[in-house]
Order: structure tokens, then C-alpha cells, then sequence
């Protein structure tokens, strides 16, 4: 079998969320038996977001952080560092930043949209904190 560029980053993420929904069932105390679907067994426990989503969430969260830092900073350094060497064979074909970039691409975020902390946690999903 040959996979296509691209897929096996699928064929992760869909076992991260069986991994997910697996986990939620045993906690519900529901068996594969019942054969309930996982959008229901989501709404019974009150989850909006998968692992998958929520990890996306933080990533970009974390990178419009790391942006808005001034330049000298040893995260933003890190951030933007690219190994001189090429990867090991069999390594996956996207890095982080890639990800990051697909991510930023499905919800509509642009570049420099992290100046402006409030559109940038709106815009990558997250719930405004209200106290």
C-alpha cells in the first residue's frame, strides 16, 4: 500500500480522535455495542471540540504569543530557526509550521492579524473569558 503526501497525517488524526472517543466511552460507560454515534455521545458529556481541534487551538494561540514578542526573544528565535540537514528517511513531510498554516488557512486568519489580540482569539476559536 502507498500513501499519497498527506495521508498518513490523516490516518494520525483519525486514530487520535478513536483514541478520543474511545476514552469518552468508557468514561459514559457506553459500549461500541450500542453502536451510538460520537456527534451524541459529544453532546451527552457537553464537549463541543475534538482533541484534534483543541490542540490546533492552543498551537495557534501560542504562535500568534510567540509573534507578537519582540524580536530578540529566544522563542521567536526558535520559532523561525530551520535545521541546516535534511530529515531522516521516513520522517512525516509537513513540520509545524505547516501546520500551523493549514490551520490559520481554515479558519480565515492572515498574517499579522496577531497584532490584535481579541480578533486573533476570535478568529482562532476561542471562548471569551467573561469574570
Amino acid at each position: 500500500m502507498v500513501l499519497k503526501h498527506g495521508d498518513s497525517q490523516k490516518i494520525i488524526m483519525r486514530r487520535v480522535e478513536a483514541t478520543e472517543m474511545d476514552a469518552l466511552r468508557g468514561s459514559s460507560r457506553i459500549s461500541r455495542k450500542e453502536r451510538i454515534r460520537n456527534v451524541t455521545i459529544r453532546q451527552q458529556i457537553g464537549l463541543e471540540e475534538t482533541v484534534v481541534k483543541e490542540t490546533e487551538q492552543n498551537q495557534l494561540t501560542w504562535y500568534g504569543h510567540v509573534q507578537r514578542m519582540a524580536e530578540g526573544r529566544l522563542p521567536k528565535i526558535a520559532l523561525k530557526w530551520m535545521p541546516k540537514q535534511k530529515r531522516a528517511r521516513g520522517r512525516p513531510k509537513k513540520n509545524w509550521m505547516e501546520g500551523i498554516m493549514k490551520a490559520m488557512n481554515e479558519r480565515n486568519l492572515n498574517e499579522g492579524q496577531w497584532e490584535n489580540r481579541k480578533q486573533w482569539s476570535l478568529g482562532v476559536g476561542q471562548r471569551r473569558k467573561t469574570f
